[in-house]
């Protein structure tokens, strides 16, 4: 049952926590405002740029910086524009960024390190704190309308995602320890 609503969840935590559609819906745009904000990543009255993409990353990412957009005082314009914008706003998630630490590390490449942070530059990530399952959870309960595409995987992809079934928080541990070691 859910937590609060006491009805049937669609989402249960590694915690054994449940929510029920309303309440998933709610937590999840919470906790979108709290990335926002915990990394001051929009400001009032800026033009915020993001790539329309069909995926659920892409649909979620546009329904998110709607919602916001008509919270806050920011423009949203798709990409590619002749206007100015102030930030880009790009649809990746912790299952993305797990990936890009773990290449990172592994092939030595630590300069690279500062482009997984939720800000590089222009820019943002507000889906950061999210895995992919929430992410795509969302899109389906909002009946956002996206395509299902394969993602590609090498070696050391199929074994984070092995690794994240066997030991859920797998990759949010990986993304926290990386947040940890460069704020």
């Amino acid at each position: 049952m859910c937590k609060q609503c006491k009805i049937s969840p669609v989402y249960e935590f590694t915690n054994k926590i449940k929510l029920c559609k309303n309440c998933f819906i709610k937590y999840f745009q919470k906790k979108v405002l709290y990335t926002i904000r915990k990394f001051k990543m929009i400001k009032k009255d800026e033009v915020i740029g993001y790539e329309k993409k069909r995926d659920f990353r892409g649909v979620v990412l546009f329904d998110i910086l709607l919602m916001f957009s008509k919270k806050a005082m920011i423009e949203i314009i798709k990409l590619p524009t002749k206007k100015k914008i102030n930030k880009k706003a790009v649809s990746s998630t912790i299952d993305s960024e797990s990936d890009k630490i773990t290449h990172i590390l592994i092939k030595g490449k630590t300069s690279q390190l500062k482009e997984v942070s939720p800000i590089n530059k222009k820019q943002i990530k507000p889906l950061y704190l999210f895995l992919d399952e929430e992410v795509r959870l969302y899109a389906k309960l909002k009946k956002l309308k996206f395509k299902e595409e394969k993602i590609k995987q090498d070696n050391i992809s199929s074994f984070i995602n092995d690794l994240e079934k066997k030991h859920p928080e797998i990759k949010r541990a990986i993304v926290n320890s990386y947040l940890e070691l460069y704020n």
